[in-house]
């Protein structure tokens, strides 16, 4: 029984039997998903073009509106789209149409657009009936050689008309001009490239197909985006961008200063990154010197009022000077001309869109019909052999027609040699045809065309011209089957004509690819002592100056001292929340000591249900344990911890019901680590045994404990041993551990460790120090 009968799909006579509504809706969402992503959303490895871009196409070549044709009405070309290819609706037609001729958006644009096509900063096109548009010179690398035999046509959506299922690009246009779309369970962004950069790494390809990858992204060094900009990711990045054919490009507005009067000077910017626009920019800007409070909040943020305060500083006038002179002109006026030129760049570029990720994934629709995520190499390759097959195909359909005319002139070349005879065969005969071909060993096909001979062709002149012709016919026919014979002949046609095209199509690279850092925010902060003062219940302040009291510290009620951190107001305070996730907050930024401070919840975009549980704050090259209930730790520093992102980022894998310590600091001069369970069990072992992991993790096995008992404290120790401290006849009583005492301890990593042996109950340990420290 077949797949289908087991649904229940067919009853047993073979007609339709009723089938579940979960077996329907699934066939039903699959059919759908597969006519998205390859119906609409994907373009093809071939000629590059989605299915209503292919239409519009076709359609405005069967209207004549070539290159040199006088424009007619957009609607007229929708009209004649959805009419004859594709019945969808007629905005989308014409947004997609818009879209082809908006120079802003398509590195070279497929279709010349008269009137209002929209702008770069995101207005929409005129009404179709008042635009008007034909296709560009360079939409001929698409169209020209499509009545030659070269792509397959079909049946239109009602079987009326014909409609080609490819185009026969002569270049790669999906690379040249890029493509964006979203599927069901896929999406596409191939950002745009340059002609003769495409062009010579099709022509090297084609010469030596095992050409290093090296010498490929040499060729095709990234990206050329219509609008410039320049591309500042490092080319090894570019490189694996383009292997796996998936990653994120860190791109940036290009700008010049003009000089003016009195010392005075202005930034100007004139190139802008791939989604960036001079309106998004002013609406940036307006943001960041006006803020509005968040929803939730009932004041602006401290990372709003710092935006705001840099900016005001810096900034004095902002204002769009774009016009038909200048497609983008962005003048900054600085709030003085003492202000340092790189600092008020970089601030522009880390605090608004001058500076963004351009995405690239590419996906597309194989020569095997199927789409699939494929490499810069991949898709040259197979686009390669998409332009063979064509001109394999255009090099038959040339021969055919040569053949079928040498035929034809053979045959007319006996009615010039045997005029009289073929007059008089004519006269006599009652049935010519038959009689030519009888009398001189014609095909139908000769003596049809002798009997609609022209008399004036059978001049003596005219004999010449078929002899010449015939010659020339006979030569092309030698040329073209070297073609379909030789592979090398083939590959030297497609070289000389890529290397045409290129020549006549191509231009200068607009994009600079040049490696810089990301810009980042950044506030001048006066480096002076403060004390980080952090409440048990998470409420943030910072007390200018070391050597403070902690008992001086009020708190709220129910609230209590958690840490006093002696640090710099350059450093930074790290959170940890019960998850492992660790968030950042500068010390330069957190309230004064004279009011309580602010809850540490404010400053960073907690996990939902997440909770903060420990904080340390420090300089970034300290050294700090973390360790588990679990018993598993690992050494990592300050710096180590730290994100820019407010969300913050996984650092510390936690098991399930596992518990994160809190981080303990190794001081300068520690040897040795001490571990100490709930249940008493001490272990000490060298601190050089501790794996130290920047990234994080979960890190390895400090000490072996046995459920229920738990790691509760982790202490490095120095050579003058160990500190145990705690109550003892109701009196606080320390016991030192150094020595041959401490030695009794001492064990490798992961072992149990031996019982504590103190006067001490239920002992805190800490290590002893030199009394400088």
């Amino acid at each position: 029984m077949s797949e289908d009968n087991q649904a229940g799909l067919f009853d047993a006579d073979g007609g339709e039997a009723a089938i579940t509504l979960g077996r329907y809706a699934e066939q039903a969402y699959l059919d759908y998903a597969v006519s998205v992503v390859r119906g609409r959303a994907l373009p093809d490895v071939g000629d590059g073009q989605k299915p209503v871009q292919r239409r519009i196409l076709y359609a405005m070549q069967s209207m004549g509106l070539a290159s040199g044709a006088k424009p007619v009405k957009a609607a007229r070309v929708v009209g004649d789209v959805l009419g004859k290819y594709h019945p969808h609706g007629d905005q989308a037609a014409y947004d997609a149409l818009v879209r082809m001729a908006q120079d802003f958006s398509l590195r070279y644009p497929l279709i010349d657009g008269h009137g209002n096509f929209g702008s770069r900063d995101g207005d929409n096109a005129a009404a179709m009936r008042y635009t008007e548009a034909r296709l560009t010179p360079f939409a001929r690398l698409l169209l020209d050689e499509l009545d030659e035999g070269t792509v397959d046509f079909g049946p239109n959506y009602d079987g009326s008309q014909q409609e080609p299922h490819m185009l026969p690009a002569r270049l790669p246009v999906m690379l040249l001009n890029g493509a964006s779309g979203i599927a069901v369970g896929m999406a596409t962004e191939i950002p745009a490239h340059n002609l003769r950069e495409v062009a010579q790494a099709c022509v090297a390809l084609l010469r030596n197909p095992k050409l290093p990858d090296s010498e490929l992204h040499a060729l095709v060094p990234g990206p050329d985006f219509a609008g410039g900009g320049q591309i500042i990711t490092a080319p090894a990045d570019i490189a694996q961008i383009y292997a796996s054919g998936r990653g994120s490009l860190k791109a940036r507005a290009r700008w010049q200063f003009e000089e003016m009067a009195r010392g005075q000077w202005q930034l100007v910017v004139h190139e802008l990154p791939p989604g960036a626009s001079c309106q998004k920019v002013l609406e940036e800007i307006e943001e960041i010197t006006n803020p509005k409070i968040k929803t939730g909040k009932k004041v602006l943020t401290p990372e709003q009022q710092q935006a705001k305060a840099l900016m005001l500083g810096l900034l004095d006038a902002v204002r769009d000077e774009s016009g038909k002179d200048a497609a983008v002109r962005l003048v900054f006026e600085p709030k003085t001309s003492r202000v340092d030129r790189d600092e008020f760049v970089n601030a522009l570029l880390a605090q608004t869109s001058m500076e963004s990720s351009a995405p690239v994934n590419l996906v597309c629709i194989g020569t095997d019909g199927r789409p699939r995520q494929k490499g810069l190499r991949e898709i040259l390759t197979e686009w390669l052999a998409f332009r063979t097959e064509t001109v394999v195909r255009r090099t038959r359909h040339r021969l055919d027609k040569v053949l079928d005319r040498i035929h034809v002139l053979e045959g007319r070349m006996v009615v010039y040699l045997n005029v009289d005879e073929v007059i008089q065969t004519i006269r006599e005969s009652d049935e010519p045809r038959a009689a030519l071909m009888t009398r001189f060993s014609l095909t139908e096909r000769q003596a049809e065309d002798i009997l609609e001979m022209r008399l004036r062709q059978l001049a003596r002149l005219e004999g010449f011209k078929i002899e010449q012709e015939l010659a020339d016919k006979r030569a092309e026919r030698e040329k073209l089957q070297v073609l379909l014979d030789d592979p090398n002949a083939l590959k030297r046609t497609m070289v000389k004509e890529i290397e045409a095209d290129a020549k006549q199509y191509g231009d200068e690279r607009r994009t600079l690819i040049e490696t810089a850092e990301r810009a980042v925010m950044e506030t001048k902060v006066v480096d002076e002592p403060v004390t980080v003062i952090v409440s048990q219940k998470g409420w943030l302040r910072a007390r200018q100056g070391h050597g403070h009291d902690p008992s001086q510290f009020g708190f709220k009620s129910g609230d209590d001292l958690y840490g006093a951190f002696p640090c710099r107001t350059t450093d930074t305070l790290i959170a940890i929340s019960d998850r492992g996730r660790v968030y950042s907050v500068a010390v330069s930024t957190l309230p004064s000591a004279r009011g309580d401070g602010a809850p540490i919840t404010s400053m960073i975009e907690l996990e939902a249900g997440a909770r903060i549980v420990h904080m340390i704050a420090a300089a970034p090259d300290s050294l700090w344990l973390m360790a588990t209930q679990g018993g598993y730790g690992f050494a990592a520093k300050l710096s180590d911890m730290a994100t820019r992102q407010r969300a913050g980022k996984q650092f510390v894998s936690l098991e399930e019901g596992d518990a994160l310590l809190r981080p303990s600091p190794c001081f300068e001069g520690a040897r040795q680590l001490a571990l100490l369970t709930a249940k008493g069990r001490l272990l000490v072992f060298g601190l050089d045994e501790v794996k130290r992991l920047s990234g994080g993790g979960r890190g390895t096995v400090l000490i072996g404990v046995d459920a229920p008992d738990t790691l509760s404290q982790v202490v490095p120790i120095g050579t003058l041993g160990l500190r145990a401290s705690g109550i003892y006849r109701n009196k606080e009583t320390e016991d030192v551990l150094a020595g041959a005492t401490l030695e009794t301890y001492v064990g490798k990593r992961a072992r149990k460790g031996r019982q504590l042996d103190v006067r001490v109950k239920q002992a805190v340990l800490s290590p002893v120090l030199p009394a400088a420290q």
